[in-house]
């Protein structure tokens, strides 16, 4: 009787905990990033460190804690237009967001996991103040159609090579290690972004900051928590 009492008290201790506990989609959502589903009813979310098959090899997001994708609301506005030219350009054609906002919580452990490797070449190190992601400023991105089922873009998104390269597409293509069509999506994607005021970056396709880093260090609040 003692143990099944001592066990019923330590289940509504961790219940009370766990509920108790404020998430980090609430402090977000209190501090006024705005919910990436809300933008658009066309825009997709599936948050790819949400699940441990991703670069790092760790779950990041546990699901209590962060489901949902965040923006700044600068950001936000940005990418919703992104959708409506992608509407124009490819009528069924749909955004499909695998990251976005990245509290400083979050990068650490990030850091830690590939700290030491050749993969934290590709992580912003939070000891330097962090990158784009942890201002809500930066969205990890791909394509999918009407059905939701991703576009071929030749390499996964968080692919770390030089497959995933924006300036040698046409000599990967040349070499057979991605088609025209993929590479002609990744260009599909470049263009609405860039039309809607995003910049990209050299070696991911999927990555898009709405601003310099040292614009976001001097308009913008780090999300540090």
């Amino acid at each position: 009787m003692i143990r099944l009492l001592s066990l019923l008290f330590s289940i509504f201790m961790s219940m009370t905990a766990a509920f108790g506990a404020e998430s980090l989609d609430s402090i977000l959502a209190a501090r006024g990033y705005v919910d990436v589903s809300a933008i658009s009813p066309d825009i997709l979310v599936r948050l790819m460190y949400a699940r441990d098959d991703n670069f790092t090899g760790h779950l990041l997001y546990e699901p209590e804690v962060l489901s949902r994708a965040w923006l700044h609301p600068d950001a936000a506005v940005a990418l919703g237009n992104a959708q409506a030219i992608l509407t124009r350009e490819a009528s069924g054609t749909r955004l499909l967001v695998k990251d976005a906002a990245r509290p400083m919580s979050v990068q650490r452990s990030m850091f830690s996991s590939v700290k030491g490797t050749p993969k934290a070449n590709y992580v912003a190190n939070p000891a330097k103040g962090g990158g784009l992601h942890n201002f809500g400023l930066a969205v990890d991105i791909t394509l999918a159609d009407a059905r939701g089922n991703e576009l071929p873009m030749g390499t996964p998104v968080d692919h770390l090579g030089p497959e995933a390269n924006i300036d040698r597409e046409q000599q990967l293509v040349r070499q057979g290690v991605i088609s025209e069509t993929e590479r002609q999506n990744r260009l599909l994607l470049r263009r609405v972004m860039r039309q809607a005021g995003f910049r990209t970056i050299r070696t991911e396709w999927w990555h898009f900051n709405l601003c310099p880093l040292s614009v976001a260090r001097q308009k913008y609040k780090l999300i540090d928590f």
